[in-house]
This record gives C-alpha cells, structure tokens and sequence, in this order.
C-alpha cells in the first residue's frame, strides 16, 4: 500500500529528529568553587602589609584549560585522565587565583593585580604544581593542591615556602572532585596567610 506523501514526509522528519537526538553525547556538566564561605580558620597572626599584590597562579598548560582531570593510583599513577562530560566553568589556574586573593582579602589586606601595582609593594607569586582528583580505590579519592609561594619586594626574594593540602572527595566522582579541591584550596589559603604572618618586611 502506497502512503500519501504528506504522511511519508512526517514520517522522514520523524526519524531525522530522532537520529538527530540519538548521535548528542550528554550535556557536560561544569563545575567551580562554589560560594565563599567565611573562613574556617582564623590565622594567629595576620599579614605584615596592609597592601598587596597577588600575581595571577602560573602552571602546567593543563591546568589552564576547563578540563576536569584525575589519576588512578592504583592503576597508573602516571596518567592523568580527563572527565569525558564534566569541565570546570573556568580553568583551575583562574579559580584558584581568584580563591587566594578573596581569602587573603577576607584577612583585611587590600588586594591589587599586576596592573595596579605601584613600586615598593610587596608581590606574591604563585606556582601551582598539582591540581587534580587522585583515586586510591575505584570509590575513595581525594582533591589533592600543591603549590610554591614566593614574596617578592621589588627584586629581592623576601621568603619562599611550598604548601600541599589534600581532602577527601565525598563521592567517587567529578562533582566530588570539585569539592575536595575547593576545600583543599581554602586550606591551603588559610596555611598561606598563617605563612605571612610569620614573616618580618624588610625597610625599603
């Protein structure tokens, strides 16, 4: 039996946008830091400079894409494997820089960028060498931070330290992942402020 075109036609359409919808992979799913929150802990002692500048984090070229990674270390410590449908909003060297300064603002030191700095005031850089979920077993993993600070006054290196903080995921998954490595970030931002505190600014 022959069918009339007009009914032979919706049928095509039909399955054209059903093929259409059957070859789209999953929406991704992107995550960030989520709001900040007040500071858990507060350091004993405050920063010795009421002003500074925080450089944008330099790192890995990896880290400056919106690619979620993670290492299976029971598998093969040596690879890093993205998330196939899960990205950050923005690359991890961004929201981290943005996390550090907030806290560093939150302990009551005004914060500038690169572009508004003027001479004699102290610069911070930093340098992060680890940002990614590590999986000890198939359903335990942890958000794992490792980064190098270095205090500059003008040209001269007043002090450097390397600080590495690790918290465990809730769940064995990318949205896990993302909130081990916020908390591990805010811990790391609360050991970074007790840090400069510690130190003494040389006079100009």
């Amino acid at each position: 039996m022959q069918l009339p075109r007009n009914l032979t036609a919706l049928i095509l359409a039909g399955a054209f946008l059903q093929g259409g919808c059957a070859s789209r992979g999953p929406v991704p799913t992107f995550y960030d830091f989520g709001p900040v929150a007040p500071m858990a802990t507060v350091p004993a002692s405050t920063p010795p400079v009421p002003v500074l500048v925080i450089a944008d984090a330099n790192g890995p070229s990896w880290l400056d894409s919106q690619r979620m990674y993670y290492r299976l270390l029971y598998a093969d410590a040596q690879q890093s494997r993205p998330y196939a449908y899960n990205r950050w909003n923005t690359p991890p060297l961004q929201l981290l820089s943005q996390r550090l300064k907030t806290r560093v603002a939150q302990s009551g030191v005004k914060v500038l960028s690169t572009t508004d700095a003027a001479a004699g005031i102290p610069l911070l850089r930093i340098d992060v060498d680890d940002f990614s979920q590590n999986f000890d077993t198939q359903t335990h993993s942890s958000g794992h931070v490792s980064l190098r600070a270095s205090l500059f006054r003008g040209h001269r290196l007043i002090d450097q330290k390397t600080f590495s903080r690790s918290g465990p995921a809730g769940s064995a998954d990318a949205q896990g992942g993302a909130q081990a490595l916020a908390a591990a970030s805010d811990a790391i931002a609360t050991d970074l402020l007790t840090w400069l505190g510690t130190l003494t600014m040389p006079k100009e």
